[in-house]
């Protein structure tokens, strides 16, 4: 079982203004519940016990929630200083607190314990394939905000991009990696894009369908219109 996980939250949540302007998006509530700490207590009740999380934008603020909050993991901050290196930087930089396979999740989608059957689904089928990536897809129509176009699509649980004008999936933030297919990158600054098309020329990147309904912080519209408080 994996056990370890990543939380990619160095962003800056431009979309989500004024309302990010001081307060970095992971640490908008839902309710109660920051959406960092929803995500956190998403891979809690997974089984995982140890969490990196990147951070850049008003990192300050990230850092001290963490130390304030009793959270029962172990949290590594990875926090980057001088430049934002973009999703597939950002893990590439905190690649050597893994030693194998881990989670990378966003902590924009509001998970749920309905996400937990799916991510044993998605683990499961993961090993059994020997694939080197595995991302969780969800179908543009079970979407919340409908503004979101699809970015892949899926057959026979692989992910394709062939049919650019009709592409009905959507990445909902969730994937395992290996951390092998970050081997021999020399960028620092670069999309987790750039590793899924690779992927995807070689017929490599497994894709899990999610049957959830999609709630993700897109927008300050999404945002008020998800009566997050």
């Amino acid at each position: 079982m994996i056990k370890k996980a990543m939380i990619l939250a160095a962003g800056f949540g431009k979309r989500i203004h004024p309302l990010t302007l001081q307060t970095p998006k992971p640490l908008l509530k839902i309710g109660e519940e920051t959406l960092l700490s929803n995500t956190l207590k998403f891979l809690e009740k997974f089984g995982v016990n140890e969490v990196i999380i990147n951070v850049h934008y008003l990192s300050d603020k990230i850092i001290d929630y963490i130390n304030n909050k009793k959270f029962n993991l172990n949290i590594t901050i990875v926090n980057e200083n001088e430049k934002i290196l973009d999703t597939g930087g950002g893990i590439l930089n905190a690649i050597n607190y893994f030693d194998e396979t881990f989670l990378c999740i966003n902590p924009d989608t509001v998970w749920n314990d309905s996400y937990l059957n799916e991510l044993n689904q998605m683990e499961n089928k993961f090993f059994l394939s020997k694939k080197k990536c595995s991302i969780l897809l969800v179908n543009k129509e079970k979407s919340f905000d409908k503004s979101l176009k699809g970015d892949f699509d899926l057959k026979n649980n692989l992910v394709n991009r062939k049919n650019k004008n009709n592409l009905k999936y959507i990445y909902t933030g969730l994937q395992i990696i290996r951390r092998e297919v970050f081997a021999d990158i020399d960028k620092k600054i670069f999309s987790i894009n750039m590793i899924w098309d690779k992927l995807i020329e070689k017929n490599e990147l497994l894709g899990i369908e999610s049957n959830i309904n999609f709630l993700h912080v897109s927008t300050l519209e999404i945002y008020k219109s998800l009566n997050i408080k």
